[in-house]
């Protein structure tokens, strides 16, 4: 079993963003993980502004807005990849692996890649 270290405090609303952004509803994932945010210490912070960042990203996406999808994707996976490649009771480096393609995808306007899933560790 893999230790799950660095866990946001708030994990509730930490696990129902998850849920949220695992359904494809990523404005309403951003506002659950801001609230975690707001009270989150470091450098638990850092790590969460990532994933709201993303979640914001892909939102952009949903309405058109690729400049503002690709700006805060690329910004978002910035602040994730200072971390180990497990954080916050997540597989980081997976969901990072998939950033990687929809990066690579809207800046090429290539086919698009499956939408991300952030995959929790099992504590």
């Amino acid at each position: 079993m893999r230790s799950c270290q660095n866990v946001p405090m708030e994990i509730e609303g930490f696990a129902r963003g998850i849920r949220l952004f695992n359904a494809g509803e990523f404005f309403e994932a951003h506002e659950v993980w801001e609230d975690v945010w707001r009270v989150a210490p470091e450098p638990e912070r850092k790590f969460l502004q990532g994933l709201i960042q993303i979640a914001v990203a892909f939102h952009h996406r949903s309405t058109g807005n690729l400049v503002g999808a690709a700006s805060l994707m690329d910004r978002g996976a910035r602040n994730l990849s200072q971390y180990a490649d497990e954080f916050g009771g997540i597989e980081l480096n997976a969901l990072l692996i998939v950033i990687t393609e929809w990066q690579r995808a809207l800046k090429q306007m290539g086919p698009l890649p499956p939408l991300p899933r952030v995959e929790l560790l099992e504590c």
